[in-house]
């Protein structure tokens, strides 16, 4: 395989079978997946996605094409956020700028490293990115929180938890860590926008 690039994944993407359903393929995990850190950054629970609407009820409340809330990263010098570091072909890549439309891609080769308890001397042979919120995403995000009109879906919390835990270490405990979100998770019927 050609690598056009190695994503670092902090939420959805650190789950194989999520990434594998953007990309079309099976991660083999051998070669094609590593866990790693990346500096500078924080995970929060900061995106408002721009294409995700849906219904949920919350403390007797329902809420109606409320805005879904994902994870996102923001600078933080004293920070250090763990994750995965995906092997993709550039079509791969296309495919994931497509899904994470909302986000910036962002070279982030000389902020990564490998963990090496799991991976002493795999070298990382091409650049690595990761996605990053948009100023609007937060925006949206923010303005949708404030009017307790967002949420995260349960799934999404779920799958992000059992894929941290599935990297084993302290990996789990580490991702547990990321600051709570200011806003609820909840069962959401996706509606279409």
């Amino acid at each position: 395989m050609t690598a056009g690039a190695w994503v670092f994944g902090y939420g959805s993407l650190v789950s194989p079978a999520s990434l594998e359903r953007t990309i079309g393929r099976t991660i083999d995990a051998r070669t094609d997946l590593r866990a790693a850190h990346l500096a500078g950054y924080g995970r929060r629970w900061n995106y408002g996605s721009l294409h995700l609407r849906g219904d949920w009820e919350h403390d007797g409340r329902q809420v109606a094409g409320g805005v879904v809330v994902s994870l996102g990263l923001e600078t933080a010098d004293d920070e250090v956020c763990n994750g995965t570091i995906a092997r993709v072909t550039d079509g791969e890549l296309a495919a994931l700028d497509w899904r994470e439309r909302d986000y910036d891609r962002v070279d982030v080769t000389d902020r990564v490293s490998l963990d090496v308890e799991f991976d002493a001397g795999v070298v990382a042979d091409a650049p690595i990115v990761t996605y990053v919120p948009r100023p609007g995403a937060i925006e949206r995000y923010v303005a949708a929180r404030d009017a307790g009109r967002a949420a995260i879906r349960a799934s999404y919390w779920t799958l992000v938890d059992e894929a941290f835990g599935r990297l084993g270490g302290d990996h789990l405990r580490r991702y547990r860590a990321t600051p709570d979100p200011d806003v609820p998770v909840a069962s959401i019927r996706l509606t279409t926008t």
